[in-house]
């Protein structure tokens, strides 16, 4: 599956000069956290990890950095477009000398349609993205008709994509899409142990907003061919 080249981003480019420690961390820690060519086969691959798991907008990486230290036996493979996050993040794996944890700067449309093949996550993590709050603005929003169709062709048939945000617009919306498209189920789940209280979660929690934290799974399983 190809992606349009003027299909509608759901994140906004950031501009600016990166700080000496950024561009250090990113020489010296990204190739060693490149995803590994072996996590991207196709299922049933030897050497493939037995289970993939796929987060979008990882920011600084608390929860992609607690999710690979409470399950040495995923493989987590942590997107996002801005470095300085990044950067902050692959400087947390390595303190910890994780192993199963891999990263890259990418568009996280283009990397499922370009990269993933069918079948080969068990889980996507969307943890707080970007709202987009204006109606006009809507279109970017991450989950959408388009992408549920990517997701559901990227995902095992027992995978599920986990979401949380502290915009109760923002949550019902995903219901709503997800509820039209079909192919998923949103239900309430409670909040992962794992995850650190961070960014944009803490944030939320100060200003007073409740935490919603859904599981997308599919309506029916499948059997991929």
């Amino acid at each position: 599956m190809r992606v349009p080249e003027q299909r509608v981003r759901t994140f906004h480019a950031r501009r600016g000069r990166r700080s000496s420690l950024t561009e250090s961390r990113l020489a010296t820690l990204l190739p060693r956290y490149a995803v590994p060519a072996a996590v991207l086969a196709p299922p049933g691959t030897p050497g493939r990890p037995p289970h993939v798991v796929l987060e979008i907008g990882c920011g600084h990486g608390a929860a992609a950095v607690g999710y690979a230290a409470t399950h040495p036996d995923t493989h987590l493979i942590a997107l996002d477009v801005h470095p300085p996050g990044v950067a902050r993040m692959l400087a947390a794996a390595a303190a910890e000398g994780l192993t199963n944890l891999s990263a890259e700067l990418a568009d996280a449309v283009e990397f499922l349609a370009d990269r993933v093949p069918e079948g080969g996550l068990d889980a996507v993590h969307l943890f707080f993205p970007d709202p987009w709050p204006k109606a006009r603005q809507h279109r970017r929003r991450f989950v959408s008709p388009q992408t549920l169709d990517l997701l559901a062709s990227r995902l095992t048939p027992t995978g599920h994509v986990l979401v949380a945000t502290d915009i109760a617009d923002y949550a019902a919306y995903v219901r709503r899409v997800v509820a039209d498209h079909g192919t998923f189920v949103a239900r309430d789940v409670p909040r992962p142990t794992w995850r650190p209280l961070a960014g944009y979660e803490a944030k939320g929690l100060d200003a007073g907003r409740a935490i919603t934290e859904l599981v997308l799974e599919r309506a029916t399983r499948i059997e991929l061919a």
